[in-house]
């Protein structure tokens, strides 16, 4: 349904939004709380969602001060539950992520990664939620 396609959409952009501007808090409406995420491709570590979020905070800022996503090219698909079972949805996003680093000279170097999120999202009584993230890295520059 299309109403299913924008609300998962709108995971995805409140995750990228809590992201770059450290509303660590707004991850509670992308994640189950028993989410598995994986950022070992960028560097990071793959765990589960209670691990992840303090994790986000303290790393994210200390590295790359500013942060900017943006996304395109989702590709949703929904398969409805069976009798027992919870409606679940994947989608896959590009992305890119520039972000200013400091170039240990005293002055600052854009980093850039491009990629693909693959997001495992299940229906659940507060809407769509992602219970799995995998961060494909396509590219970097900058590093």
């Amino acid at each position: 349904m299309l109403s299913d396609r924008a609300e998962i959409s709108d995971v995805l952009t409140r995750y990228t939004r809590a992201i770059d501007t450290g509303a660590w808090d707004v991850l509670d409406t992308v994640f189950t709380p028993d989410a598995q995420i994986d950022y070992t491709e960028s560097g990071g570590i793959a765990a589960s969602y209670p691990e992840i979020k303090p994790w986000l905070a303290e790393m994210l800022p200390a590295f790359f001060p500013k942060r900017m996503h943006t996304l395109g090219q989702l590709d949703i698909a929904v398969q409805p539950g069976d009798a027992d079972g919870a409606d679940t949805a994947t989608c896959s996003a590009y992305f890119h992520n520039p972000m200013p680093m400091d170039d240990g000279k005293g002055g600052e170097k854009i980093v850039e990664l491009g990629g693909i999120y693959h997001h495992t999202l299940v229906r659940t009584v507060d809407g769509w939620r992602s219970r799995h993230l995998h961060e494909q890295v396509v590219w970097k520059r900058g590093l």
